[in-house]
């Protein structure tokens, strides 16, 4: 894919999944999340470790893609996109989407009924779970970054 699509793709992309690392437990954005429903079963020190466990990693692979925007990316900074990615996807397939197959143990889906059960969802409900809209669009964003990534490297 050509640099000059593909890299603003890329920073777009990361701009996205970011954005919605930091905000998703702190903001309403609506029927795609439920700030209240996540707050009732998070202590706020707890609530702050994740958002920054879960944010710093992305956060720190967009701010030098913008950096390095126009230029050559170091290979540490194409690694780093590679693995971060590769560990969302990953991340939220095991989170969402294994349960959602295969099943969970009963604490964890009466803790998603609580924080995502007011939220907006699509799919119907299977082994007592259903990803909501918010964390499949997670998702999609994270397999495009890849996509855009992977034709990036190997010029497809």
């Amino acid at each position: 894919m050509d640099r000059s699509i593909a890299e603003p793709m890329l920073l777009a992309l990361q701009a996205l999944v970011v954005a919605f690392l930091w905000l998703h437990d702190w903001v309403p954005l609506g029927r795609l999340n439920d700030v209240a429903a996540v707050r009732s079963q998070d202590t706020l020190p707890r609530l702050i470790g994740v958002t920054i466990v879960q944010s710093v990693p992305w956060s720190i692979g967009l701010i030098f893609s913008a950096a390095y925007f126009g230029h050559s990316y170091p290979h540490w900074l194409r690694m780093w996109l590679w693995g971060s990615y590769i560990f969302l996807v990953l991340g939220v397939i095991r989170a969402w989407w294994v349960p959602y197959f295969l099943g969970a143990d009963a604490r964890r889906l009466t803790r998603y009924r609580i924080m995502f059960g007011n939220t907006h969802s699509f799919l119907p409900e299977q082994n007592g779970m259903v990803p909501n809209t918010a964390h499949i669009l997670l998702l999609l964003a994270g397999i495009a970054t890849l996509v855009v990534l992977f034709a990036w490297d190997f010029k497809v």
